[in-house]
């Protein structure tokens, strides 16, 4: 439970320099300096294993899901920029909900009664944040949920390699395969940080790197039924850090609408965690940020 807080902290905070940052930097930069950043953590992980995490049989598989978490890591920096930090995070727990849709089209997985009642609701929970119909439809929450699909579809990719590659081979290729991709877009935006600037990035990278460390370090040590309901904190803190530093106060309608969609993404995570521990006795991979 420890581990999970101190994830929704590490990972909040991360989302908060961002936002920050692209006051000053094109969105697409500030996510390049978030993967350059992110792979200088993992680095140690080199002087300890050596080569031994590169050593995949999945290599396409692996460049797939750096392409969709570059898709999915660009959306959503410039939708950060465009909108309230914890309309950010409401919006963000809708990704376990297309997850489930992708894996019921890709792969043909089960989904049962209960789960589509809980996508319904979860969905639902969007619609009352966006209110489409009553208030015009913004340009930042459309990258949020699209970045939440598109990060959907990495999860749905995660979950096939860890079949064959360990949680560490994963992250470190998909580090590997973001920086480029990042660099490309953020080359036409380019400027150079000051001294102070890159020690901002360099806290951004570290914090993003920090959070998804201790997230799956949480799903290691305790049960998922024990931690994934501390992940709500992610909206708590998102919407302190935004009254205080960016003068931001969420309305009711994102604190309805985001318990709303956690309340149905979680209830899916421990229905697809029961389900594969009927049938396989494995824990299922662990979710990102």
């Amino acid at each position: 439970m420890a581990y999970m807080v101190l994830s929704t902290v590490a990972l909040v905070t991360m989302n908060a320099i961002a936002r920050y940052m692209t006051e000053t930097f094109h969105p697409f930069e500030v996510a390049f300096f978030r993967c350059f950043f992110g792979f200088i953590f993992f680095v140690p992980l080199f002087f300890r294993y050596g080569l031994e995490p590169l050593k995949t049989k999945i290599i396409g598989w692996h460049f797939l899901r750096g392409i969709g978490n570059a898709t999915c890591m660009l959306m959503y920096f410039t939708g950060l920029a465009l909108i309230p930090l914890a309309k950010v995070m409401a919006l963000s727990f809708t990704s376990p909900l297309f997850a489930t849709v992708i894996a019921f089209i890709a792969f043909g997985e089960a989904i049962r009664t209960r789960r589509i009642t809980a996508l319904i609701i979860g969905f639902a929970g969007a619609l009352i944040i966006l209110r489409p119909g009553i208030i015009a439809l913004d340009l930042g929450s459309m990258l949020i949920l699209g970045a939440a699909a598109a990060w959907a579809i990495v999860l749905v990719i995660i979950k096939k390699m860890s079949q064959t590659d360990s949680s560490i081979t994963i992250t470190l290729y998909s580090t590997i395969f973001l920086i480029p991709v990042t660099a490309i877009a953020a080359f036409p935006y380019w400027q150079m940080p000051n001294w102070e600037q890159w020690l901002w990035f360099a806290a951004m990278g570290i914090t993003g790197s920090l959070g998804q460390t201790a997230l799956a370090q949480s799903f290691r040590e305790a049960d998922m039924t024990a931690v994934m309901p501390l992940e709500f904190l992610r909206l708590v803190w998102a919407a302190i850090i935004g009254y205080f530093i960016f003068f931001e106060v969420p309305d009711l309608y994102v604190w309805i609408g985001g318990t709303i969609i956690f309340s149905a993404s979680t209830y899916i995570a421990y229905r697809e965690r029961n389900a594969g521990k009927e049938s396989t006795e494995t824990a299922p991979p662990v979710p990102h940020q």
